[in-house]
């Protein structure tokens, strides 16, 4: 599964960047480094943590507002900074957060807090950019749709919902397909090959439609996995033509109100006044991130037990695809039961429903994706939830 990370990526995956440790910058001082969001992805260390944290001072977003009853979260505290994560090197959670570039990291273990730490000058009221962590909050959105009769189901044609789309490769691929990223549409994300789809596609919603017309057909719907950017936001658009709404505005009534969010968000926009990205990106603080994990550990219900998306769906979102068995419905599968939203440059949603635990990561690394990051982030997910077994009161001896 984590070879297959290397093509997870909201827009256009960059070529590494410079090994760095990202700087802290003080909040005050955060629009002498704002640039230019066509070039996200080669930002520098100071553009990454001002820019990353200011995403609707920097492009077009749209509003998300916070719950009027936000959701409590208890705080039973423990000391993992010293936690091993790496016995090969020594590495603890305290080097991690450092050596990562780590702006924040939360866990959640049994519906309360068990640890919080803050870095580069964020704080708990500090948003953040959710790369593809957003893909997992708009497969979500579906199932949501699903249970209010927007959409009748994932076996549905795309076309069905995108008629623009009709004649297209895209007559044979259903929803279903699309969140699996195996809709057998050609596409074709060689990232330094200026003639690749990803370097020549415009993101603006008809421009994305006139393109996709033209794409030749690879190969069976939901057979093989091929990761593309592209499918992620003709999903947005079955949303949004589905429900008549906005992605934002549903995930407003829908989630983000309703289960309790306590700050406000943003969500990317494709242009101004336009359609969000399916998949990139909702700007949140890093309490709303554990929240998220938390309505999907509680299976799609509030806090007081009414659902919001069907019963089965978060079962179904997290059952390995046909094509793909690390991927499910626009989640990332282990192989242990816990599954997990992700982003490039290291953000997070990782949930282990067996041991009631959701573990939120935000990040400024200096590689969009990188093999070596990905398995350190898999050591410091698995270790705290080996640390976290008997609960939060056994960390201290876990930690000695």
């Amino acid at each position: 599964m984590k070879t297959l990370r290397l093509l997870l990526t909201a827009f256009v995956l960059a070529p590494a960047l410079a090994v760095h440790a990202a700087p802290y910058i003080d909040p005050k001082d955060d629009p002498e480094h704002f640039a230019s969001a066509d070039n996200i992805l080669f930002w520098n260390p100071d553009q990454q943590v001002a820019g990353y944290r200011n995403m609707e001072k920097i492009t077009n977003a749209r509003l998300i507002p916070a719950s009027d009853n936000p959701l409590i979260l208890q705080e039973r505290h423990a000391d993992l900074d010293s936690l091993v994560i790496d016995d090969a090197t020594g590495m603890t959670v305290d080097d991690y957060i450092d050596k990562q570039s780590v702006a924040g990291l939360l866990v959640i273990k049994d519906g309360a807090i068990v640890y919080e730490r803050y870095a580069l000058g964020n704080d708990r009221n500090s948003r953040w950019i959710s790369y593809s962590v957003a893909k997992s909050v708009t497969s979500m959105l579906v199932g949501a749709a699903i249970r209010d009769g927007y959409i009748r189901s994932v076996d549905d044609k795309v076309t069905d919902y995108l008629p623009l789309l009709k004649g297209s490769a895209y007559d044979q691929a259903t929803i279903r397909d699309a969140l699996h990223m195996a809709s057998g549409v050609a596409w074709d994300e060689t990232y330094d090959d200026p003639e690749s789809d990803i370097n020549k596609v415009s993101w603006k919603t008809l421009d994305l439609f006139d393109y996709l017309r033209d794409k030749p057909r690879a190969g069976p719907p939901g057979e093989t996995f091929n990761y593309s950017t592209a499918e992620a936001n003709l999903i947005g658009d079955v949303l949004r033509a589905a429900i008549g709404n906005n992605l934002s505005t549903y995930l407003e009534q829908k989630i983000w109100r309703p289960f309790g969010m306590e700050s406000d968000a943003y969500w990317n926009l494709t242009e101004a006044g336009g359609g969000e990205f399916g998949g990139c990106c909702l700007n949140a603080t890093l309490r709303d991130y554990g929240r998220l994990g938390l309505f999907a550990l509680n299976n799609g219900r509030l806090a007081d037990g009414t659902p919001v998306l069907p019963t089965d769906w978060m079962a179904d979102s997290t059952t390995p695809s046909k094509a793909n068995q690390g991927y499910g419905y626009l989640w990332w599968l282990n192989k242990n039961g816990a599954y997990e939203a992700s982003g490039i440059f290291g953000q997070g949603i990782y949930v282990f429903p067996e041991k009631n635990l959701v573990i939120a990561l935000q990040s400024a690394r200096p590689d969009a994706s990188k093999e070596e990051d990905w398995k350190l982030e898999s050591e410091l997910f698995r270790s705290i939830a080996g640390a976290l077994d008997g609960g939060s009161e056994s960390v201290a001896n876990a930690t000695d």
